[in-house]
Formats: structure tokens, C-alpha cells, sequence
């Protein structure tokens, strides 16, 4: 398994590095089932008690590669420690020199909510909004937004709906949903969302072209199986 993993990495050019190589457990397995009727998806998953990164392992990582750092939750005490390195670092360097630091809440997990105050940009997915009793994404950035740090980015995507984000000035933002014209694969398109808004934001976009922008690409992403070539929307749109 731990072959096929690296191979597949390597075969899209994708710098594993940095990753940190565990002793114990077992690599998880997940088996995607897609209807292809609808495009939607249920995973089952395997999971073989794998150890969470640490915030040891984390320390060992050269930090000043980075220009920018995102953590899915998941072992949220330890990410905060993580982010707390970055933190560190950062106040040796001028601001146009910082990291970056984008956080997902994306289960339904009161220790995730830890990191809500622990990211520049934080997105919030529409299961954690609606367990706050939110029924839109503009309700939950609204309603959320306290909860995030003095200057940060709060984002919601709500799937067919589009997005919606709040920062500092206070003003809502919002984006359409741009569904393919086949619907294919959903599977992996909250990750292309996020994934295309951190890529404009990092490239200098103002908000509202990284929020258009992460509803496109992840629109795109839906319309086709697996994820090979979607690098070229983000080349060309």
C-alpha cells in the first residue's frame, strides 16, 4: 500500500519530503462508491489505528519553505501546537514573509472547534454550521465569525448553493455554484474548493475572486472522475 501511495505521488510530482513516516499501525484504506446516477458518493473506510502527526513531528520540518500552511482537523490539541510553531516564526519575519495558516473544521467534533480562533482563513463545512443550528452559509460566517480571530477569514461552502465568506470589514461575500453540465464525482470537491481558494489567495486574489474561483474549479472537478489534469483550471481560468 505504502508503494502504490508513494508511487502515485510521484507520478503527479507531488513533494512528499516532509512526511513524517509512522512505526506503528497500519495504512487506512477507503473504498468510494459513486452513483452515477447523481454524482454523490459514500466512503468506506478502514481505518487501521495509524498515528496522527504530533506536534514533534511537526517541529522537525523546515518551516521556511512555506508560504503557506493549511490543517484539516483532526488531532485538534496538537494542531494548535503545530500552529503555534508558526505563530513563533513568523514574528522573526516581516509581515509580507509570514506563513499563512488555514484551518478546516470540517466534523462535527467539539474538540475541532478548538481551531477556530487559530486561523487566518478558516472554513467551516456545512455539516458543522448546520450542527450550530445555521441553515445557510451566510447565517453560519455571520453567526460563526465571532469565534475566529481579530483579521481572519471566515469561509462556508454549501454545496450546490455556492459560498459564502467573511472577513475584517464585516461584508459578506458570495459566490454561485457552477455545476457541470454532467454531475460525475463529487468525491474530493470540498477538498478542490479549499484547495482553489488557498491557491488565489496565495497568488495575491482578493477574496471574492478566490471564493468565485474555489466554486469553479470544484464545479469542474464534479463534472469528471478523480482529480488527473484538474491542475490545468487552475493554470487557465
Amino acid at each position: 500500500m505504502n508503494s502504490f501511495i508513494m508511487t502515485d505521488f510521484s507520478f503527479r510530482s507531488i513533494d512528499v519530503s516532509a512526511v513524517s513516516w509512522q512505526v506503528k499501525g497500519q495504512t487506512p484504506c477507503a473504498c468510494c462508491v459513486v452513483c452515477p446516477s447523481r454524482g454523490s458518493r459514500t466512503v468506506l473506510l478502514s481505518d487501521m489505528n495509524l498515528p496522527d502527526v504530533t506536534a514533534d513531528d511537526f517541529s522537525k520540518v523546515d518551516l521556511s519553505q512555506f508560504k503557506w500552511i493549511h490543517w484539516e482537523g483532526r488531532n485538534a490539541a496538537e494542531q494548535i501546537k503545530m500552529i503555534q510553531q508558526v505563530v513563533k516564526f513568523n514574528e522573526a519575519l516581516p509581515r509580507q514573509q509570514r506563513i499563512s495558516i488555514s484551518v478546516e473544521i470540517e466534523k462535527t467534533r467539539e474538540a475541532l472547534y478548538e481551531l477556530f480562533p487559530h486561523g487566518d482563513v478558516v472554513f467551516v463545512s456545512k455539516d458543522v454550521a448546520r450542527h450550530f443550528g445555521f441553515q445557510s452559509a451566510e447565517a453560519a460566517v455571520r453567526g460563526l465569525y465571532h469565534r475566529v480571530k481579530d483579521g481572519s477569514v471566515l469561509i462556508c461552502p454549501w454545496a450546490e448553493h455556492g459560498a459564502d465568506a467573511l472577513g475584517p470589514d464585516g461584508i459578506v461575500l458570495h459566490s454561485d455554484a457552477f455545476p457541470p453540465e454532467a454531475l460525475v464525482d463529487t468525491l474530493g470537491a470540498g477538498d478542490t474548493f479549499n484547495a482553489a481558494v488557498i491557491f488565489m489567495l496565495s497568488k495575491g486574489g482578493c477574496l471574492q475572486e478566490a471564493l468565485t474561483f474555489g466554486c469553479r474549479v470544484a464545479g469542474r472537478k464534479c463534472g469528471f472522475h478523480g482529480f488527473d489534469n484538474i491542475s490545468q483550471y487552475f493554470t487557465h481560468e
